[in-house]
């Protein structure tokens, strides 16, 4: 499972870093205070550090027939925020083998730009994870040689990675700088990358992340204040539609003012008036609120396979909030039968 084939969402982790700039040039570190503020943050489910090797290194291939070498960097993250699952994903100090996990965008690069420009063959994710490369460290008492091989790709992270033991092994024996330095990359995992929350915390704090991730947050603002004046608006015609829904009681008793009147001089008391009157009309209001209950479920279920499609996933059954909505408009009905019925019965007594 990777890449482009993997189910869990690269939508949901977000790799951030300062905004680099002439304030922050030289001090685009994110210090321990920034980070344990970032795991603080109600939007934010778990933060892994990016650690990037501090020694200098290389890879070159064994290869006559396919011969390269170039610098190259590494970094390391927690096995939990990568979306490679490969029983090679692992190294020790006895072993030989560095196992890498390379960013999609580096293979496609190759495929669609770099092979073309040196008329050089294009290669599949198989043939790349057959090639076995010589990776060279630099140390202070020279050059060391290990074999690395391609053993994943990544659509979340890019850079190249490498286990985090091995990551820690090397920094602590073959770092070029005697000061532990603070990372300058975090990934951090998120329900929702477009949380207007999410992205002020990221503009206050001076991050940034890939920008396409978080787009729909202006989009998803825009929404929240239609919703919210839709959802005034359902206020407001609820309303008038409960002011009506009396004055239609009101005028009913009216209309059956002669009836009323016959039936208390014939010894009916107001309370046998009010429970007959109220069977008359909310009952009806049960029904309606049980029709639109199951046309809500049947419409939510129905959303639910088609945004499943699209890869936006949502509960295939109502939530227990729109129960609680109903059963309360289903009460705050039956207040406004019981209390319009008994004032007006009362009148005219």
């Amino acid at each position: 499972m990777n890449g482009k084939t993997n189910q869990d969402s690269v939508a949901n982790f977000l790799v951030l870093n300062k905004i680099l700039n002439a304030e922050t040039y030289g001090h685009a570190s994110l210090t321990n205070n920034d980070i344990t503020k970032l795991k603080q943050q109600p939007f934010v489910d778990d933060v892994g550090i990016l650690t990037p090797g501090r020694y200098k290194a290389s890879i070159e291939s064994y290869s006559d027939r396919f011969p390269f070498s170039t610098d190259i960097s590494f970094e390391a993250v927690p096995s939990q925020f990568i979306d490679v699952n490969t029983k090679e994903w692992s190294w020790n100090e006895n072993s030989n083998f560095i196992p890498m996990i390379a960013p999609n965008m580096f293979l496609d690069f190759y495929n669609f730009q770099f092979s073309f420009s040196q008329n050089l063959p294009q290669l599949t994710q198989d043939v790349v994870k057959m090639i076995v490369f010589k990776v060279n460290i630099q140390t202070p008492n020279g050059k060391i040689n290990f074999n690395g091989r391609i053993v994943g790709f990544s659509d979340r992270i890019t850079s190249l990675l490498v286990p985090q033991n091995f990551m820690d092994w090397a920094n602590k024996n073959y770092s070029n700088t005697q000061t532990t330095q603070q990372p300058s990359r975090v990934i951090i995992k998120t329900k929702d990358p477009g949380n207007p929350l999410l992205v002020k915390y990221l503009k206050d704090n001076g991050l940034t992340t890939d920008a396409d991730k978080t787009r729909f947050s202006k989009y998803r603002q825009i929404v929240n204040v239609v919703v919210n004046i839709s959802g005034g608006a359902g206020i407001v015609m609820l309303i008038f539609a409960l002011l009506i829904f009396t004055l239609f009681i009101q005028l009913t008793i009216a209309s059956c003012k002669t009836e009323i009147e016959l039936l208390i001089t014939l010894g009916a008391s107001p309370k046998q008036l009010q429970s007959f009157l109220l069977k008359q009309f909310y009952p009806s209001n049960i029904v309606i609120i049980i029709v639109a209950l199951l046309l809500i479920s049947v419409l939510q279920f129905l959303a639910y396979g088609f945004l499943q499609q699209q890869n936006i996933f949502v509960s295939q059954f109502i939530s227990i909030a729109t129960i609680v909505v109903a059963a309360t408009m289903a009460l705050v009905l039956f207040l406004t039968n019981y209390f319009t019925i008994k004032k007006y019965v009362t009148v005219k007594q």
